[in-house]
């Protein structure tokens, strides 16, 4: 059951230690620091129950936080709409604060960590005044992992605890593992800076003007104040699973990535696991739940978003996915795009943040459906019609569904030590110059694919849409230290791994546009034929033509059989433009100027490569 307790600097202080359902002292310690510091009215230590959602999911509705869906399309499902002003990352105000200005590196905003800390005392004092204080413990991949990682969340929102219950193991059966190996966690803060006075009226969705999302990667801690938009406040998403848990696996030799991942099975009956990097709302969770076009052949996913890589035992690389749930974009996922995904979120039990409201008590968002509804009331509360001049859900709506509710969900995501990796998938949205699939030489010039990595920039990030930027290995957010040395570790890691059972590299690119202006490839459930050349050129059965920047398809090889797709499409698709290549050039130059001298010489020398190709 859930222990409350009324916290120090309430009206009736108490001993947090009294009343906690733990005798972890470290968590005991932490937790009593935090009360101390925000001064909330009470603690609730989180069990992870049904009957502790169910009355959490009450609160928030009669707080107007959460409205409960009446459709009978979402049971057990919720709506949830922000301040207009907190709807995606705030990468402007994400901080990581090494102890060395220089390990931070050029892609992170970097402050002095004492600096910091007393800023953040500063905003926290009282923070959490009028509210409860929730403690999450919660373990990230799973509970009976060799070297499981655990984290403790204290947040003063309810939200992030319904959200939370969802994207990782939280709980009563985390603690009891905590206190049993005595585990070291990762201390996670978060207050959406909104204290209440005696008397004082909430609101439905409180947050601040300020905010800071604050990592320490010495001490592993993170600190968010300010926002109760998920990626800011699920700390144990992109804050723990990638910026604190890259500098984790750079010490202790492994990689934390912003990848999918995916088993394909064959005709045959022969199975392949791929792990897929590409930035926000580029296609992530429509390739993690594809459904194949092509006959005789199968998917499973086994995660949509994160992806740790160990290396094994027998020289292979190793993935797991170390969530729990899809925090997935919803506008472009639909029943006629991405069903598999519908499919999870059909069976309920979901959370949907600034999606539209349909009439009859369901939700709605561009591209759930073919036809939009003749009326909805839009993420902003206002009446919306098919006429209207604006998007009826925001462009960065979210679902938040537990995985395993997913139909094709693989058995071996309960594996703990994970599936054996045979290949690595980059990929961005490009209109130009990047071919449909192109796969690398060797390791090193994969790594170069994700070190020059580049997409149009989309709504999940703050700033103008469509603008190009590079996004090495899609983790420019979420590197939680010096982005060449980051580079580095991936050069190094290799050494850890038999040559011949890493990984083979892709790059690929479903957004190329064709003579006419229109994206060439189909896309969606026809990216199959993509992942079968790859998998033939992984058994070494499938034609390639070498280019410039590495091995493309011939048209005879990629299997369009029964695909609606002209001869000049195909070829707007695949076709490598060296000129295209020459123009980049300069631009990946200046990209790698931004990385000093910690750019890996290796990849130094695979831009010398291209440019000797191209001239």
């Amino acid at each position: 059951m859930t222990t409350v307790a009324t916290a120090p600097g309430s009206a009736h202080s108490g001993d947090i230690a009294k009343h906690a359902p733990t005798t972890h002292k470290g968590l005991l310690n932490f937790v009593q620091q935090i009360a101390d510091l925000t001064t909330p009215d009470s603690v609730w230590w989180v069990d992870g129950s049904e009957q502790e959602h169910q009355k959490l999911t009450d609160q928030l509705v009669e707080a107007g936080t959460l409205t409960r869906l009446t459709s009978s399309d979402f049971p057990n499902s919720f709506a949830a709409f922000s301040d207009p002003a907190d709807v995606a990352r705030v990468e402007s105000r994400t901080f990581i604060c090494s102890e060395e200005e220089r390990d931070a590196g050029f892609t992170n905003n970097w402050v002095d960590p004492s600096e910091m800390r007393e800023t953040l005392s500063g905003v926290f004092e009282g923070a959490m005044k009028g509210r409860t204080m929730y403690v999450i413990p919660f373990v990230m991949g799973h509970l009976d992992s060799e070297d499981p990682k655990f984290g403790v969340e204290v947040t003063d929102s309810a939200y992030v605890v319904a959200s939370m219950r969802i994207m990782a193991r939280i709980g009563t059966d985390v603690l009891r593992r905590m206190e049993e190996l005595d585990a070291f966690f990762v201390p996670a803060v978060h207050s959406v800076g909104a204290p209440l006075e005696p008397g004082q009226e909430d609101v439905p969705w409180p947050c601040n003007e300020e905010k800071y999302i604050v990592h320490f990667p010495e001490t592993r801690e993170i600190w968010s104040y300010g926002s109760g938009y998920g990626g800011n406040a699920l700390l144990g998403k992109k804050c723990y699973a990638l910026r604190i848990a890259s500098a984790m696996a750079r010490d202790e030799g492994w990689l934390a990535e912003h990848m999918v991942i995916l088993k394909l099975t064959s005709p045959q009956g022969k199975s392949y696991h791929l792990s897929a990097a590409f930035p926000s709302a580029c296609g992530k969770t429509n390739l993690a739940l594809i459904d194949p076009s092509l006959e005789g052949w199968k998917a499973e996913t086994l995660g949509d978003d994160i992806t740790w890589i160990r290396p094994g035992k027998d020289g292979e690389f190793r993935a797991i996915n170390p969530e729990a749930g899809y925090f997935g974009v919803a506008p472009g996922t639909g029943w006629h795009t991405n069903a598999n995904a519908m499919r999870a979120i059909a069976k309920g039990n979901t959370i949907f943040t600034n999606c539209a409201l349909t009439d009859d008590g369901g939700v709605w968002w561009e591209g759930m459906t073919e036809e939009p509804p003749a009326h909805l009331t839009d993420w902003r509360g206002n009446d919306w019609t098919p006429d209207a001049d604006r998007p009826a859900a925001h462009p960065n709506a979210r679902f938040c569904t537990p995985i395993d509710q997913t139909d094709m969900l693989a058995d071996e995501y309960f594996q703990p030590e994970g599936v054996k990796l045979d290949a690595i998938l980059f990929g961005g949205r490009r209109k130009t110059t990047v071919p449909l699939v192109t796969e690398a030489r060797d390791w090193n010039h994969g790594i170069f694919f994700g070190a020059t990595l580049s997409s149009e920039t989309t709504a999940a990030q703050e700033g103008a849409v469509g603008n190009l930027r590079r996004d090495p290995m899609a983790m420019l957010p979420f590197i939680g230290y010096d982005a060449g040395d980051y580079l580095k570790h991936w050069v190094e890691v290799s050494s850890q791994a038999e040559e011949e059972k890493l990984p083979k590299i892709f790059l690929v690119n479903w957004f190329r546009r064709g003579r006419d202006g229109k994206i060439a490839w189909p896309g969606f459930s026809e990216n199959t034929r993509v992942l079968k050349w790859i998998i033939e050129r992984i058994e070494g059965t499938a034609e390639a033509q070498e280019t410039v920047v590495g091995y493309t398809p011939t048209k005879s090889s990629i299997d369009v059989e029964g695909l609606d797709i002209t001869e000049e499409e195909l070829e707007d698709s695949i076709t490598v433009r060296p000129e295209e290549w020459k123009e980049e050039i300069p631009d990946i130059e200046a990209w790698f100027d931004r990385f000093g001298e910690s750019l890996p010489d290796s990849i130094t020398a695979e831009l010398e490569e291209l440019k000797s190709r191209v001239a």
